[in-house]
């Protein structure tokens, strides 16, 4: 187990990087509209074009993993988001930061999908929801200490800084990995690999997304996201007459934990990733805080969520996944339900109850829907599971920035966000949380119909 140690401070280092970064831009986003001279639909690129990268990537990058190996494609997705970081601390144009950030998403998904099968592999069965409660705490952690380090060094320095912070983090994580003399974790390698599906996957997935984004824009978002969709139907049905599809669609008609504990995922994420970034506005723009001040703000979720996703992680070593998931499904739900009604003048500590509770449900879902997924399947599909719920999480908060940009470019289009037009960064909340609280209510149906069997252990 001592061996093992590098790697895991390695893989809790870099899951703390992600989130930190994602989180800490989110309170940027004022600052860096202002240096770019980006308006509000382009700011809801900043983070988009990162996941639009990942989901589209993630998939096809979870088979290659288990082909070349998943110690490798970790190192290599580090190196990767590394480089992007040097050239965004240089960048002075939007769509050149916009390509880097794009870039950078599928460097990151490469750490993404290889982290929990990593973890998976390395650690022995009776312990996996500790370690998995590890990773997902280091992922919260991240999420916690973004609004406030973040906003202080935004305050102090300015947006760039939180590049400086992922070039150094970067570093030490590749230089961890390189100590680690273990072996690395390969399967399937004479297995043919399904081309064809991947670049089926990673076409049709970007342009469903893309347009998805742009939906009320234009005809041809409209035409883009019809295009994604068919395409994603007609990937399906080439990966079932696959003989080793880069993606096991037939499985989820066959697993039911698998196939709903990775719907409820999706939804999840769906219903929540997109609170930060408009609380975020909403906070300074309509409600005239600094960054640093937001970021004590935002701050509560994600300290509650790590607090709770490390119990909840033990805690599904010994009881029910599919209770502790659906639980805190439930509650997330009803934070969303708290913020619905947040208006231009409202108490602020309604925003903190909702941030807690909203903290205290996804910290208890996460882990233990997690655990429930790569418990559902055997060690040699440890990489396809690992892929596929990371996919889930990327593609539900692609959704949820989706939703928020849609939404944005309808009330707001591309004007800037002034004084005099921040309040309807208001009616954009309303209208984006009344539809994650209605996803919410189907994702607690998702978690709970889940098989009531034990998944295989």
């Amino acid at each position: 187990m001592k061996e093992q140690r590098p790697l895991l401070i390695a893989i809790l280092i870099s899951s703390v990087l992600g989130p930190f970064l994602s989180s800490a831009m989110n309170v940027a986003l004022p600052q860096i509209s202002d240096d770019l001279n980006m308006n509000a639909t382009e700011l809801s690129w900043v983070n988009m074009s990162f996941l639009l990268a990942s989901a589209a990537f993630m998939i096809p990058l979870g088979k290659i993993a288990d082909r070349v190996g998943r110690k490798a494609i970790f190192i290599l997705g580090n190196i990767i988001v590394l480089i992007t970081a040097i050239f965004c601390v240089t960048v002075s144009d939007s769509f050149v930061f916009l390509s880097l950030r794009f870039i950078q998403g599928i460097g990151s998904s490469m750490m993404f999908v290889t982290s929990m099968a990593i973890i998976t592999s390395a650690f022995p069965k009776e312990q996996r929801g500790k370690y998995i409660g590890f990773a997902v705490t280091a992922v919260y952690l991240g999420l916690s200490a973004a609004p406030f380090l973040g906003g202080i060094f935004i305050t102090i320095f300015d947006w760039k800084s939180l590049f400086i912070i992922t070039i150094i983090n970067s570093v030490i994580v590749i230089l961890l990995m390189m100590l680690h003399k273990g072996k690395d974790w390969k399967e399937e390698r004479k297995m043919r690999f399904d081309i064809t599906g991947s670049v089926v996957f990673v076409i049709f997935m970007t342009l469903f997304m893309y347009g998805f984004a742009h939906l009320i824009d234009d005809t041809l978002s409209q035409i883009l996201c019809g295009t994604g969709a068919a395409g994603l139907v007609l990937f399906v049905v080439i990966e079932f007459q696959q003989k080793n599809p880069v993606f096991d669609v037939r499985f989820f008609a066959s697993n039911r934990v698998f196939a709903f504990s990775n719907l409820a995922a999706l939804i999840n994420y769906a219903c929540t990733f997109a609170v930060a970034f408009l609380l975020s506005l909403y906070l300074q723009k309509s409600r005239g805080l600094n960054p640093k001040d937001t970021g004590l703000i935002l701050v509560i979720q994600p300290i509650i969520m790590a607090i709770v996703a490390n119990i909840a992680g033990r805690l599904s070593d010994k009881y029910s996944q599919r209770l502790l998931a659906s639980m805190g499904m439930m509650l997330s739900a009803i934070g969303i339900a708290l913020l619905f009604f947040v208006q231009i003048d409202s108490s602020f500590t309604l925003i903190y109850v909702a941030l807690f509770v909203l903290g205290i449900g996804f910290g208890l879902f996460s882990t233990p829907n997690t655990h429930a997924v790569m418990n559902a399947v055997e060690p040699k599909q440890f990489g396809m599971a690992s892929a596929s719920i990371s996919t889930m999480r990327i593609s539900g908060q692609m959704i949820s920035m989706g939703l928020a940009a849609l939404f944005i470019n309808w009330l707001l289009g591309s004007a800037k966000i002034e004084p005099h037009n921040s309040i309807l960064i208001v009616d954009v909340m309303h209208y984006v949380f009344g539809i994650f609280f209605v996803l919410s209510i189907w994702g607690i149906y998702l978690s709970m119909a889940r098989d009531k069997k034990k998944a295989l252990a």
